[in-house]
């Protein structure tokens, strides 16, 4: 099957699923990339440029690359307001809201894997998981001790029996990840295979390219 072609404006025709493969002209480069490497944006009624993470908001709507390189750059070349042809307003947080709300969405998805039994918490509990070669990535807090890390990241890099890396997400505090699973002092985790597991791979992964540029790591 043939992908979809991108659409020859940043405008769609409002909102719906995009298929996998359709791609978008960046409302702020002008390249045209993969709808899952961009950010969807509708207007409020009140006339502001609001962030559509899900794609369902109504209207039409601008596509932005996902990085806040990128969004920065739409904001301050007005692309907002030349793409949907008519005046639309930025809010001066805009990058910081958009940051705050993937943010918020990998913490919600980590939250679900946690509740299913996808997530094992505490050093030994995770070197345990490296060593049975069923831990599909590694949560470090981002204050977490550098000894620890180091050794866990060590575990995991001598215990993959097919050599494939476990993929290290360290993008948040503990204190959220505490908030996130509903208990106190979580430095370490392992996320075990599953569909919840992937889906907070996958919005971890775009928090860490908006925030970098870079997809997230393994290590």
């Amino acid at each position: 099957m043939m992908p979809a072609r991108p659409q020859d404006d940043a405008l769609d025709t409002g909102p719906r699923k995009a298929a996998h493969g359709t791609e978008r002209l960046c409302a702020a480069t002008g390249t045209v990339r993969p709808v899952d490497d961009m950010l969807r944006f509708v207007v409020s009624p009140e006339g502001t440029a609001v962030p559509d993470l899900k794609r369902r908001l109504p209207g039409r709507g601008v596509w932005v690359t996902a990085t806040r390189s990128a969004l920065g750059q739409a904001i301050a070349r007005k692309a907002f307001a030349r793409s949907f042809k008519r005046d639309v307003r930025t809010t001066p947080d805009l990058v910081q809201t958009t940051e705050r709300m993937l943010e918020r969405a990998a913490l919600d998805a980590l939250a679900i894997a946690y509740k299913a039994g996808r997530v094992v918490v505490g050093f030994a509990k995770v070197e345990a998981a490296l060593l049975h070669d069923n831990a599909a990535a590694l949560v470090h807090a981002s204050d977490a001790a550098p000894d620890g890390v180091r050794k866990l990241d060590s575990a995991a890099r001598r215990n993959r029996e097919d050599h494939r890396p476990v993929a290290v997400v360290d993008a948040f505090a503990s204190a959220q990840l505490d908030l996130a699973m509903g208990r106190s002092n979580v430095v370490h985790a392992a996320l075990l295979g599953g569909p919840e597991s992937r889906t907070f791979l996958a919005r971890a992964a775009r928090l860490e390219r908006f925030r970098t540029g870079t997809v997230v790591s393994d290590r």
